[in-house]
């Protein structure tokens, strides 16, 4: 079975721009803040600087972490970089209508999913307060996706909270410029690409995997705050080698990409800031691991 929760949440960052299927519940009254040491990675030569931060894509309110070497490291840099970019909400809605429904004719999501599958895969849909057929329409990728981050809300966790939307108003207000390592089009691709089977696969782990989404998001953010990557990959990367497809098109394929731009652009003068999902920069295919390959050393910044 694959880590469903860690899949969706690698890739979290289309998944926080697609149409809500739920009324977002009241955010969660702010608690005293929390110091969160969250892992970052510098890659250096005689001019050039690059940050590697790993995000976790939405948080409760109240855990304090851009702060010490990580605002130290951003306000350093010359430049942000996020995984994406979001366009405007009417473009991305058109994008994900274009990629994640399903053409007429096609079988209602609720017959795809395996027969003994079915009853949770109604509950989870009724959980969140909508018609049982809600999601029939769906590709399974797209429901998958929803039925990871929808919950999310209702257990205090937010975009608003999150680092891309903090590293995007800091860029904003330093008047530092922020681009995107990929595409909307790319991102939503991505799962576009997965065949029926995997994308089915990933579908059913996630029914499997609900009832552990608040025990599994709490075991991330605290690896992820206390800047241990690899317990972090333990959680969400490890068990996508059960679904080798999965792995290469949400992880490995991206990865790869990731460390080719770093490695092409330690060619220019300057200091960048990148923030990816943490999930890229943990486990044995990490982004530093792809570096590595190409000759490039990333070293733990410790503070």
């Amino acid at each position: 079975m694959i880590r469903s929760i860690g899949a969706a949440l690698s890739a979290l960052t289309l998944a926080l721009a697609l149409p809500a299927c739920a009324q977002r519940q009241p955010a969660a009254a702010a608690r005293d803040a929390n110091d969160a040491d969250p892992a970052l990675w510098v890659v250096k030569d005689q001019d050039t600087t690059i940050y590697l931060f790993g995000t976790i894509h939405v948080l409760k309110p109240g855990i304090s972490w851009f702060d010490e070497a990580v605002k130290a490291a951003f306000d350093r840099a010359d430049e942000a970089k996020l995984e994406l970019v979001m366009p405007d909400p009417a473009a991305m809605a058109s994008l994900v209508a274009a990629t994640g429904v399903a053409p007429a004719g096609t079988p209602p999501l609720t017959e795809q999913v395996p027969a003994n599958k079915r009853a949770a895969f109604t509950k989870a849909v009724l959980d969140l307060g909508l018609p049982a057929n809600a999601l029939d329409r769906y590709k399974p990728w797209l429901a998958a996706t929803q039925l990871s981050i929808a919950p999310l809300s209702r257990l205090g966790y937010d975009s608003a909270n999150g680092p891309e939307e903090v590293i995007t108003a800091a860029a904003k207000q330093a008047g530092k410029p922020l681009t995107g390592l990929e595409t909307a089009e790319q991102q939503l691709g991505y799962f576009g690409a997965l065949s029926a089977p995997a994308q089915l696969q990933f579908l059913t782990s996630t029914i499997d995997e609900l009832p552990k989404l608040d025990s599994s998001m709490k075991e991330m953010v605290d690896d992820w705050a206390h800047g241990k990557p690899e317990a972090l990959a333990k959680e969400m990367n490890d068990s996508l080698k059960d679904s080798p497809e999965v792995a290469k098109v949400l992880l490995v394929d991206r990865n790869k990409r990731w460390a080719a731009w770093v490695k092409q652009r330690m060619a220019q003068p300057g200091t960048v800031f990148i923030a990816v999902g943490a999930g890229h920069l943990a486990g044995q295919d990490s982004v530093q691991a792809q570096l590595a390959k190409l000759g490039v050393k990333a070293e733990r910044v410790t503070y």
